[in-house]
């Protein structure tokens, strides 16, 4: 359960490598890993914003609510 931070799958979608992303936000790509593994405790708004400029989505592409329930058995 939690924010799942969907990142490597926008940057796959748009050819963009892990490298250039982080350089293009101005952050680490030490930080970006952080962020794709879903290993980050918080996000500055700004990351935010800049992610979503270089990515060209809104921050609900980015950012996922996980439930943690199963999805409904189809009988």
């Amino acid at each position: 359960m939690g924010i799942r931070v969907n990142i490597d799958v926008l940057m796959a979608q748009r050819r963009i490598p892990a490298g250039e992303l982080a350089t293009r936000v101005g952050i680490t790509p030490a930080n970006l890993s952080i962020l794709k593994n879903n290993k980050a405790k918080a996000i500055r708004f700004s990351t935010l914003e800049a992610l979503c400029r270089e990515l060209d989505c809104q921050p609900g592409d980015l950012l996922e609510f996980d439930t943690g329930k199963s999805p409904p058995k189809i009988l």
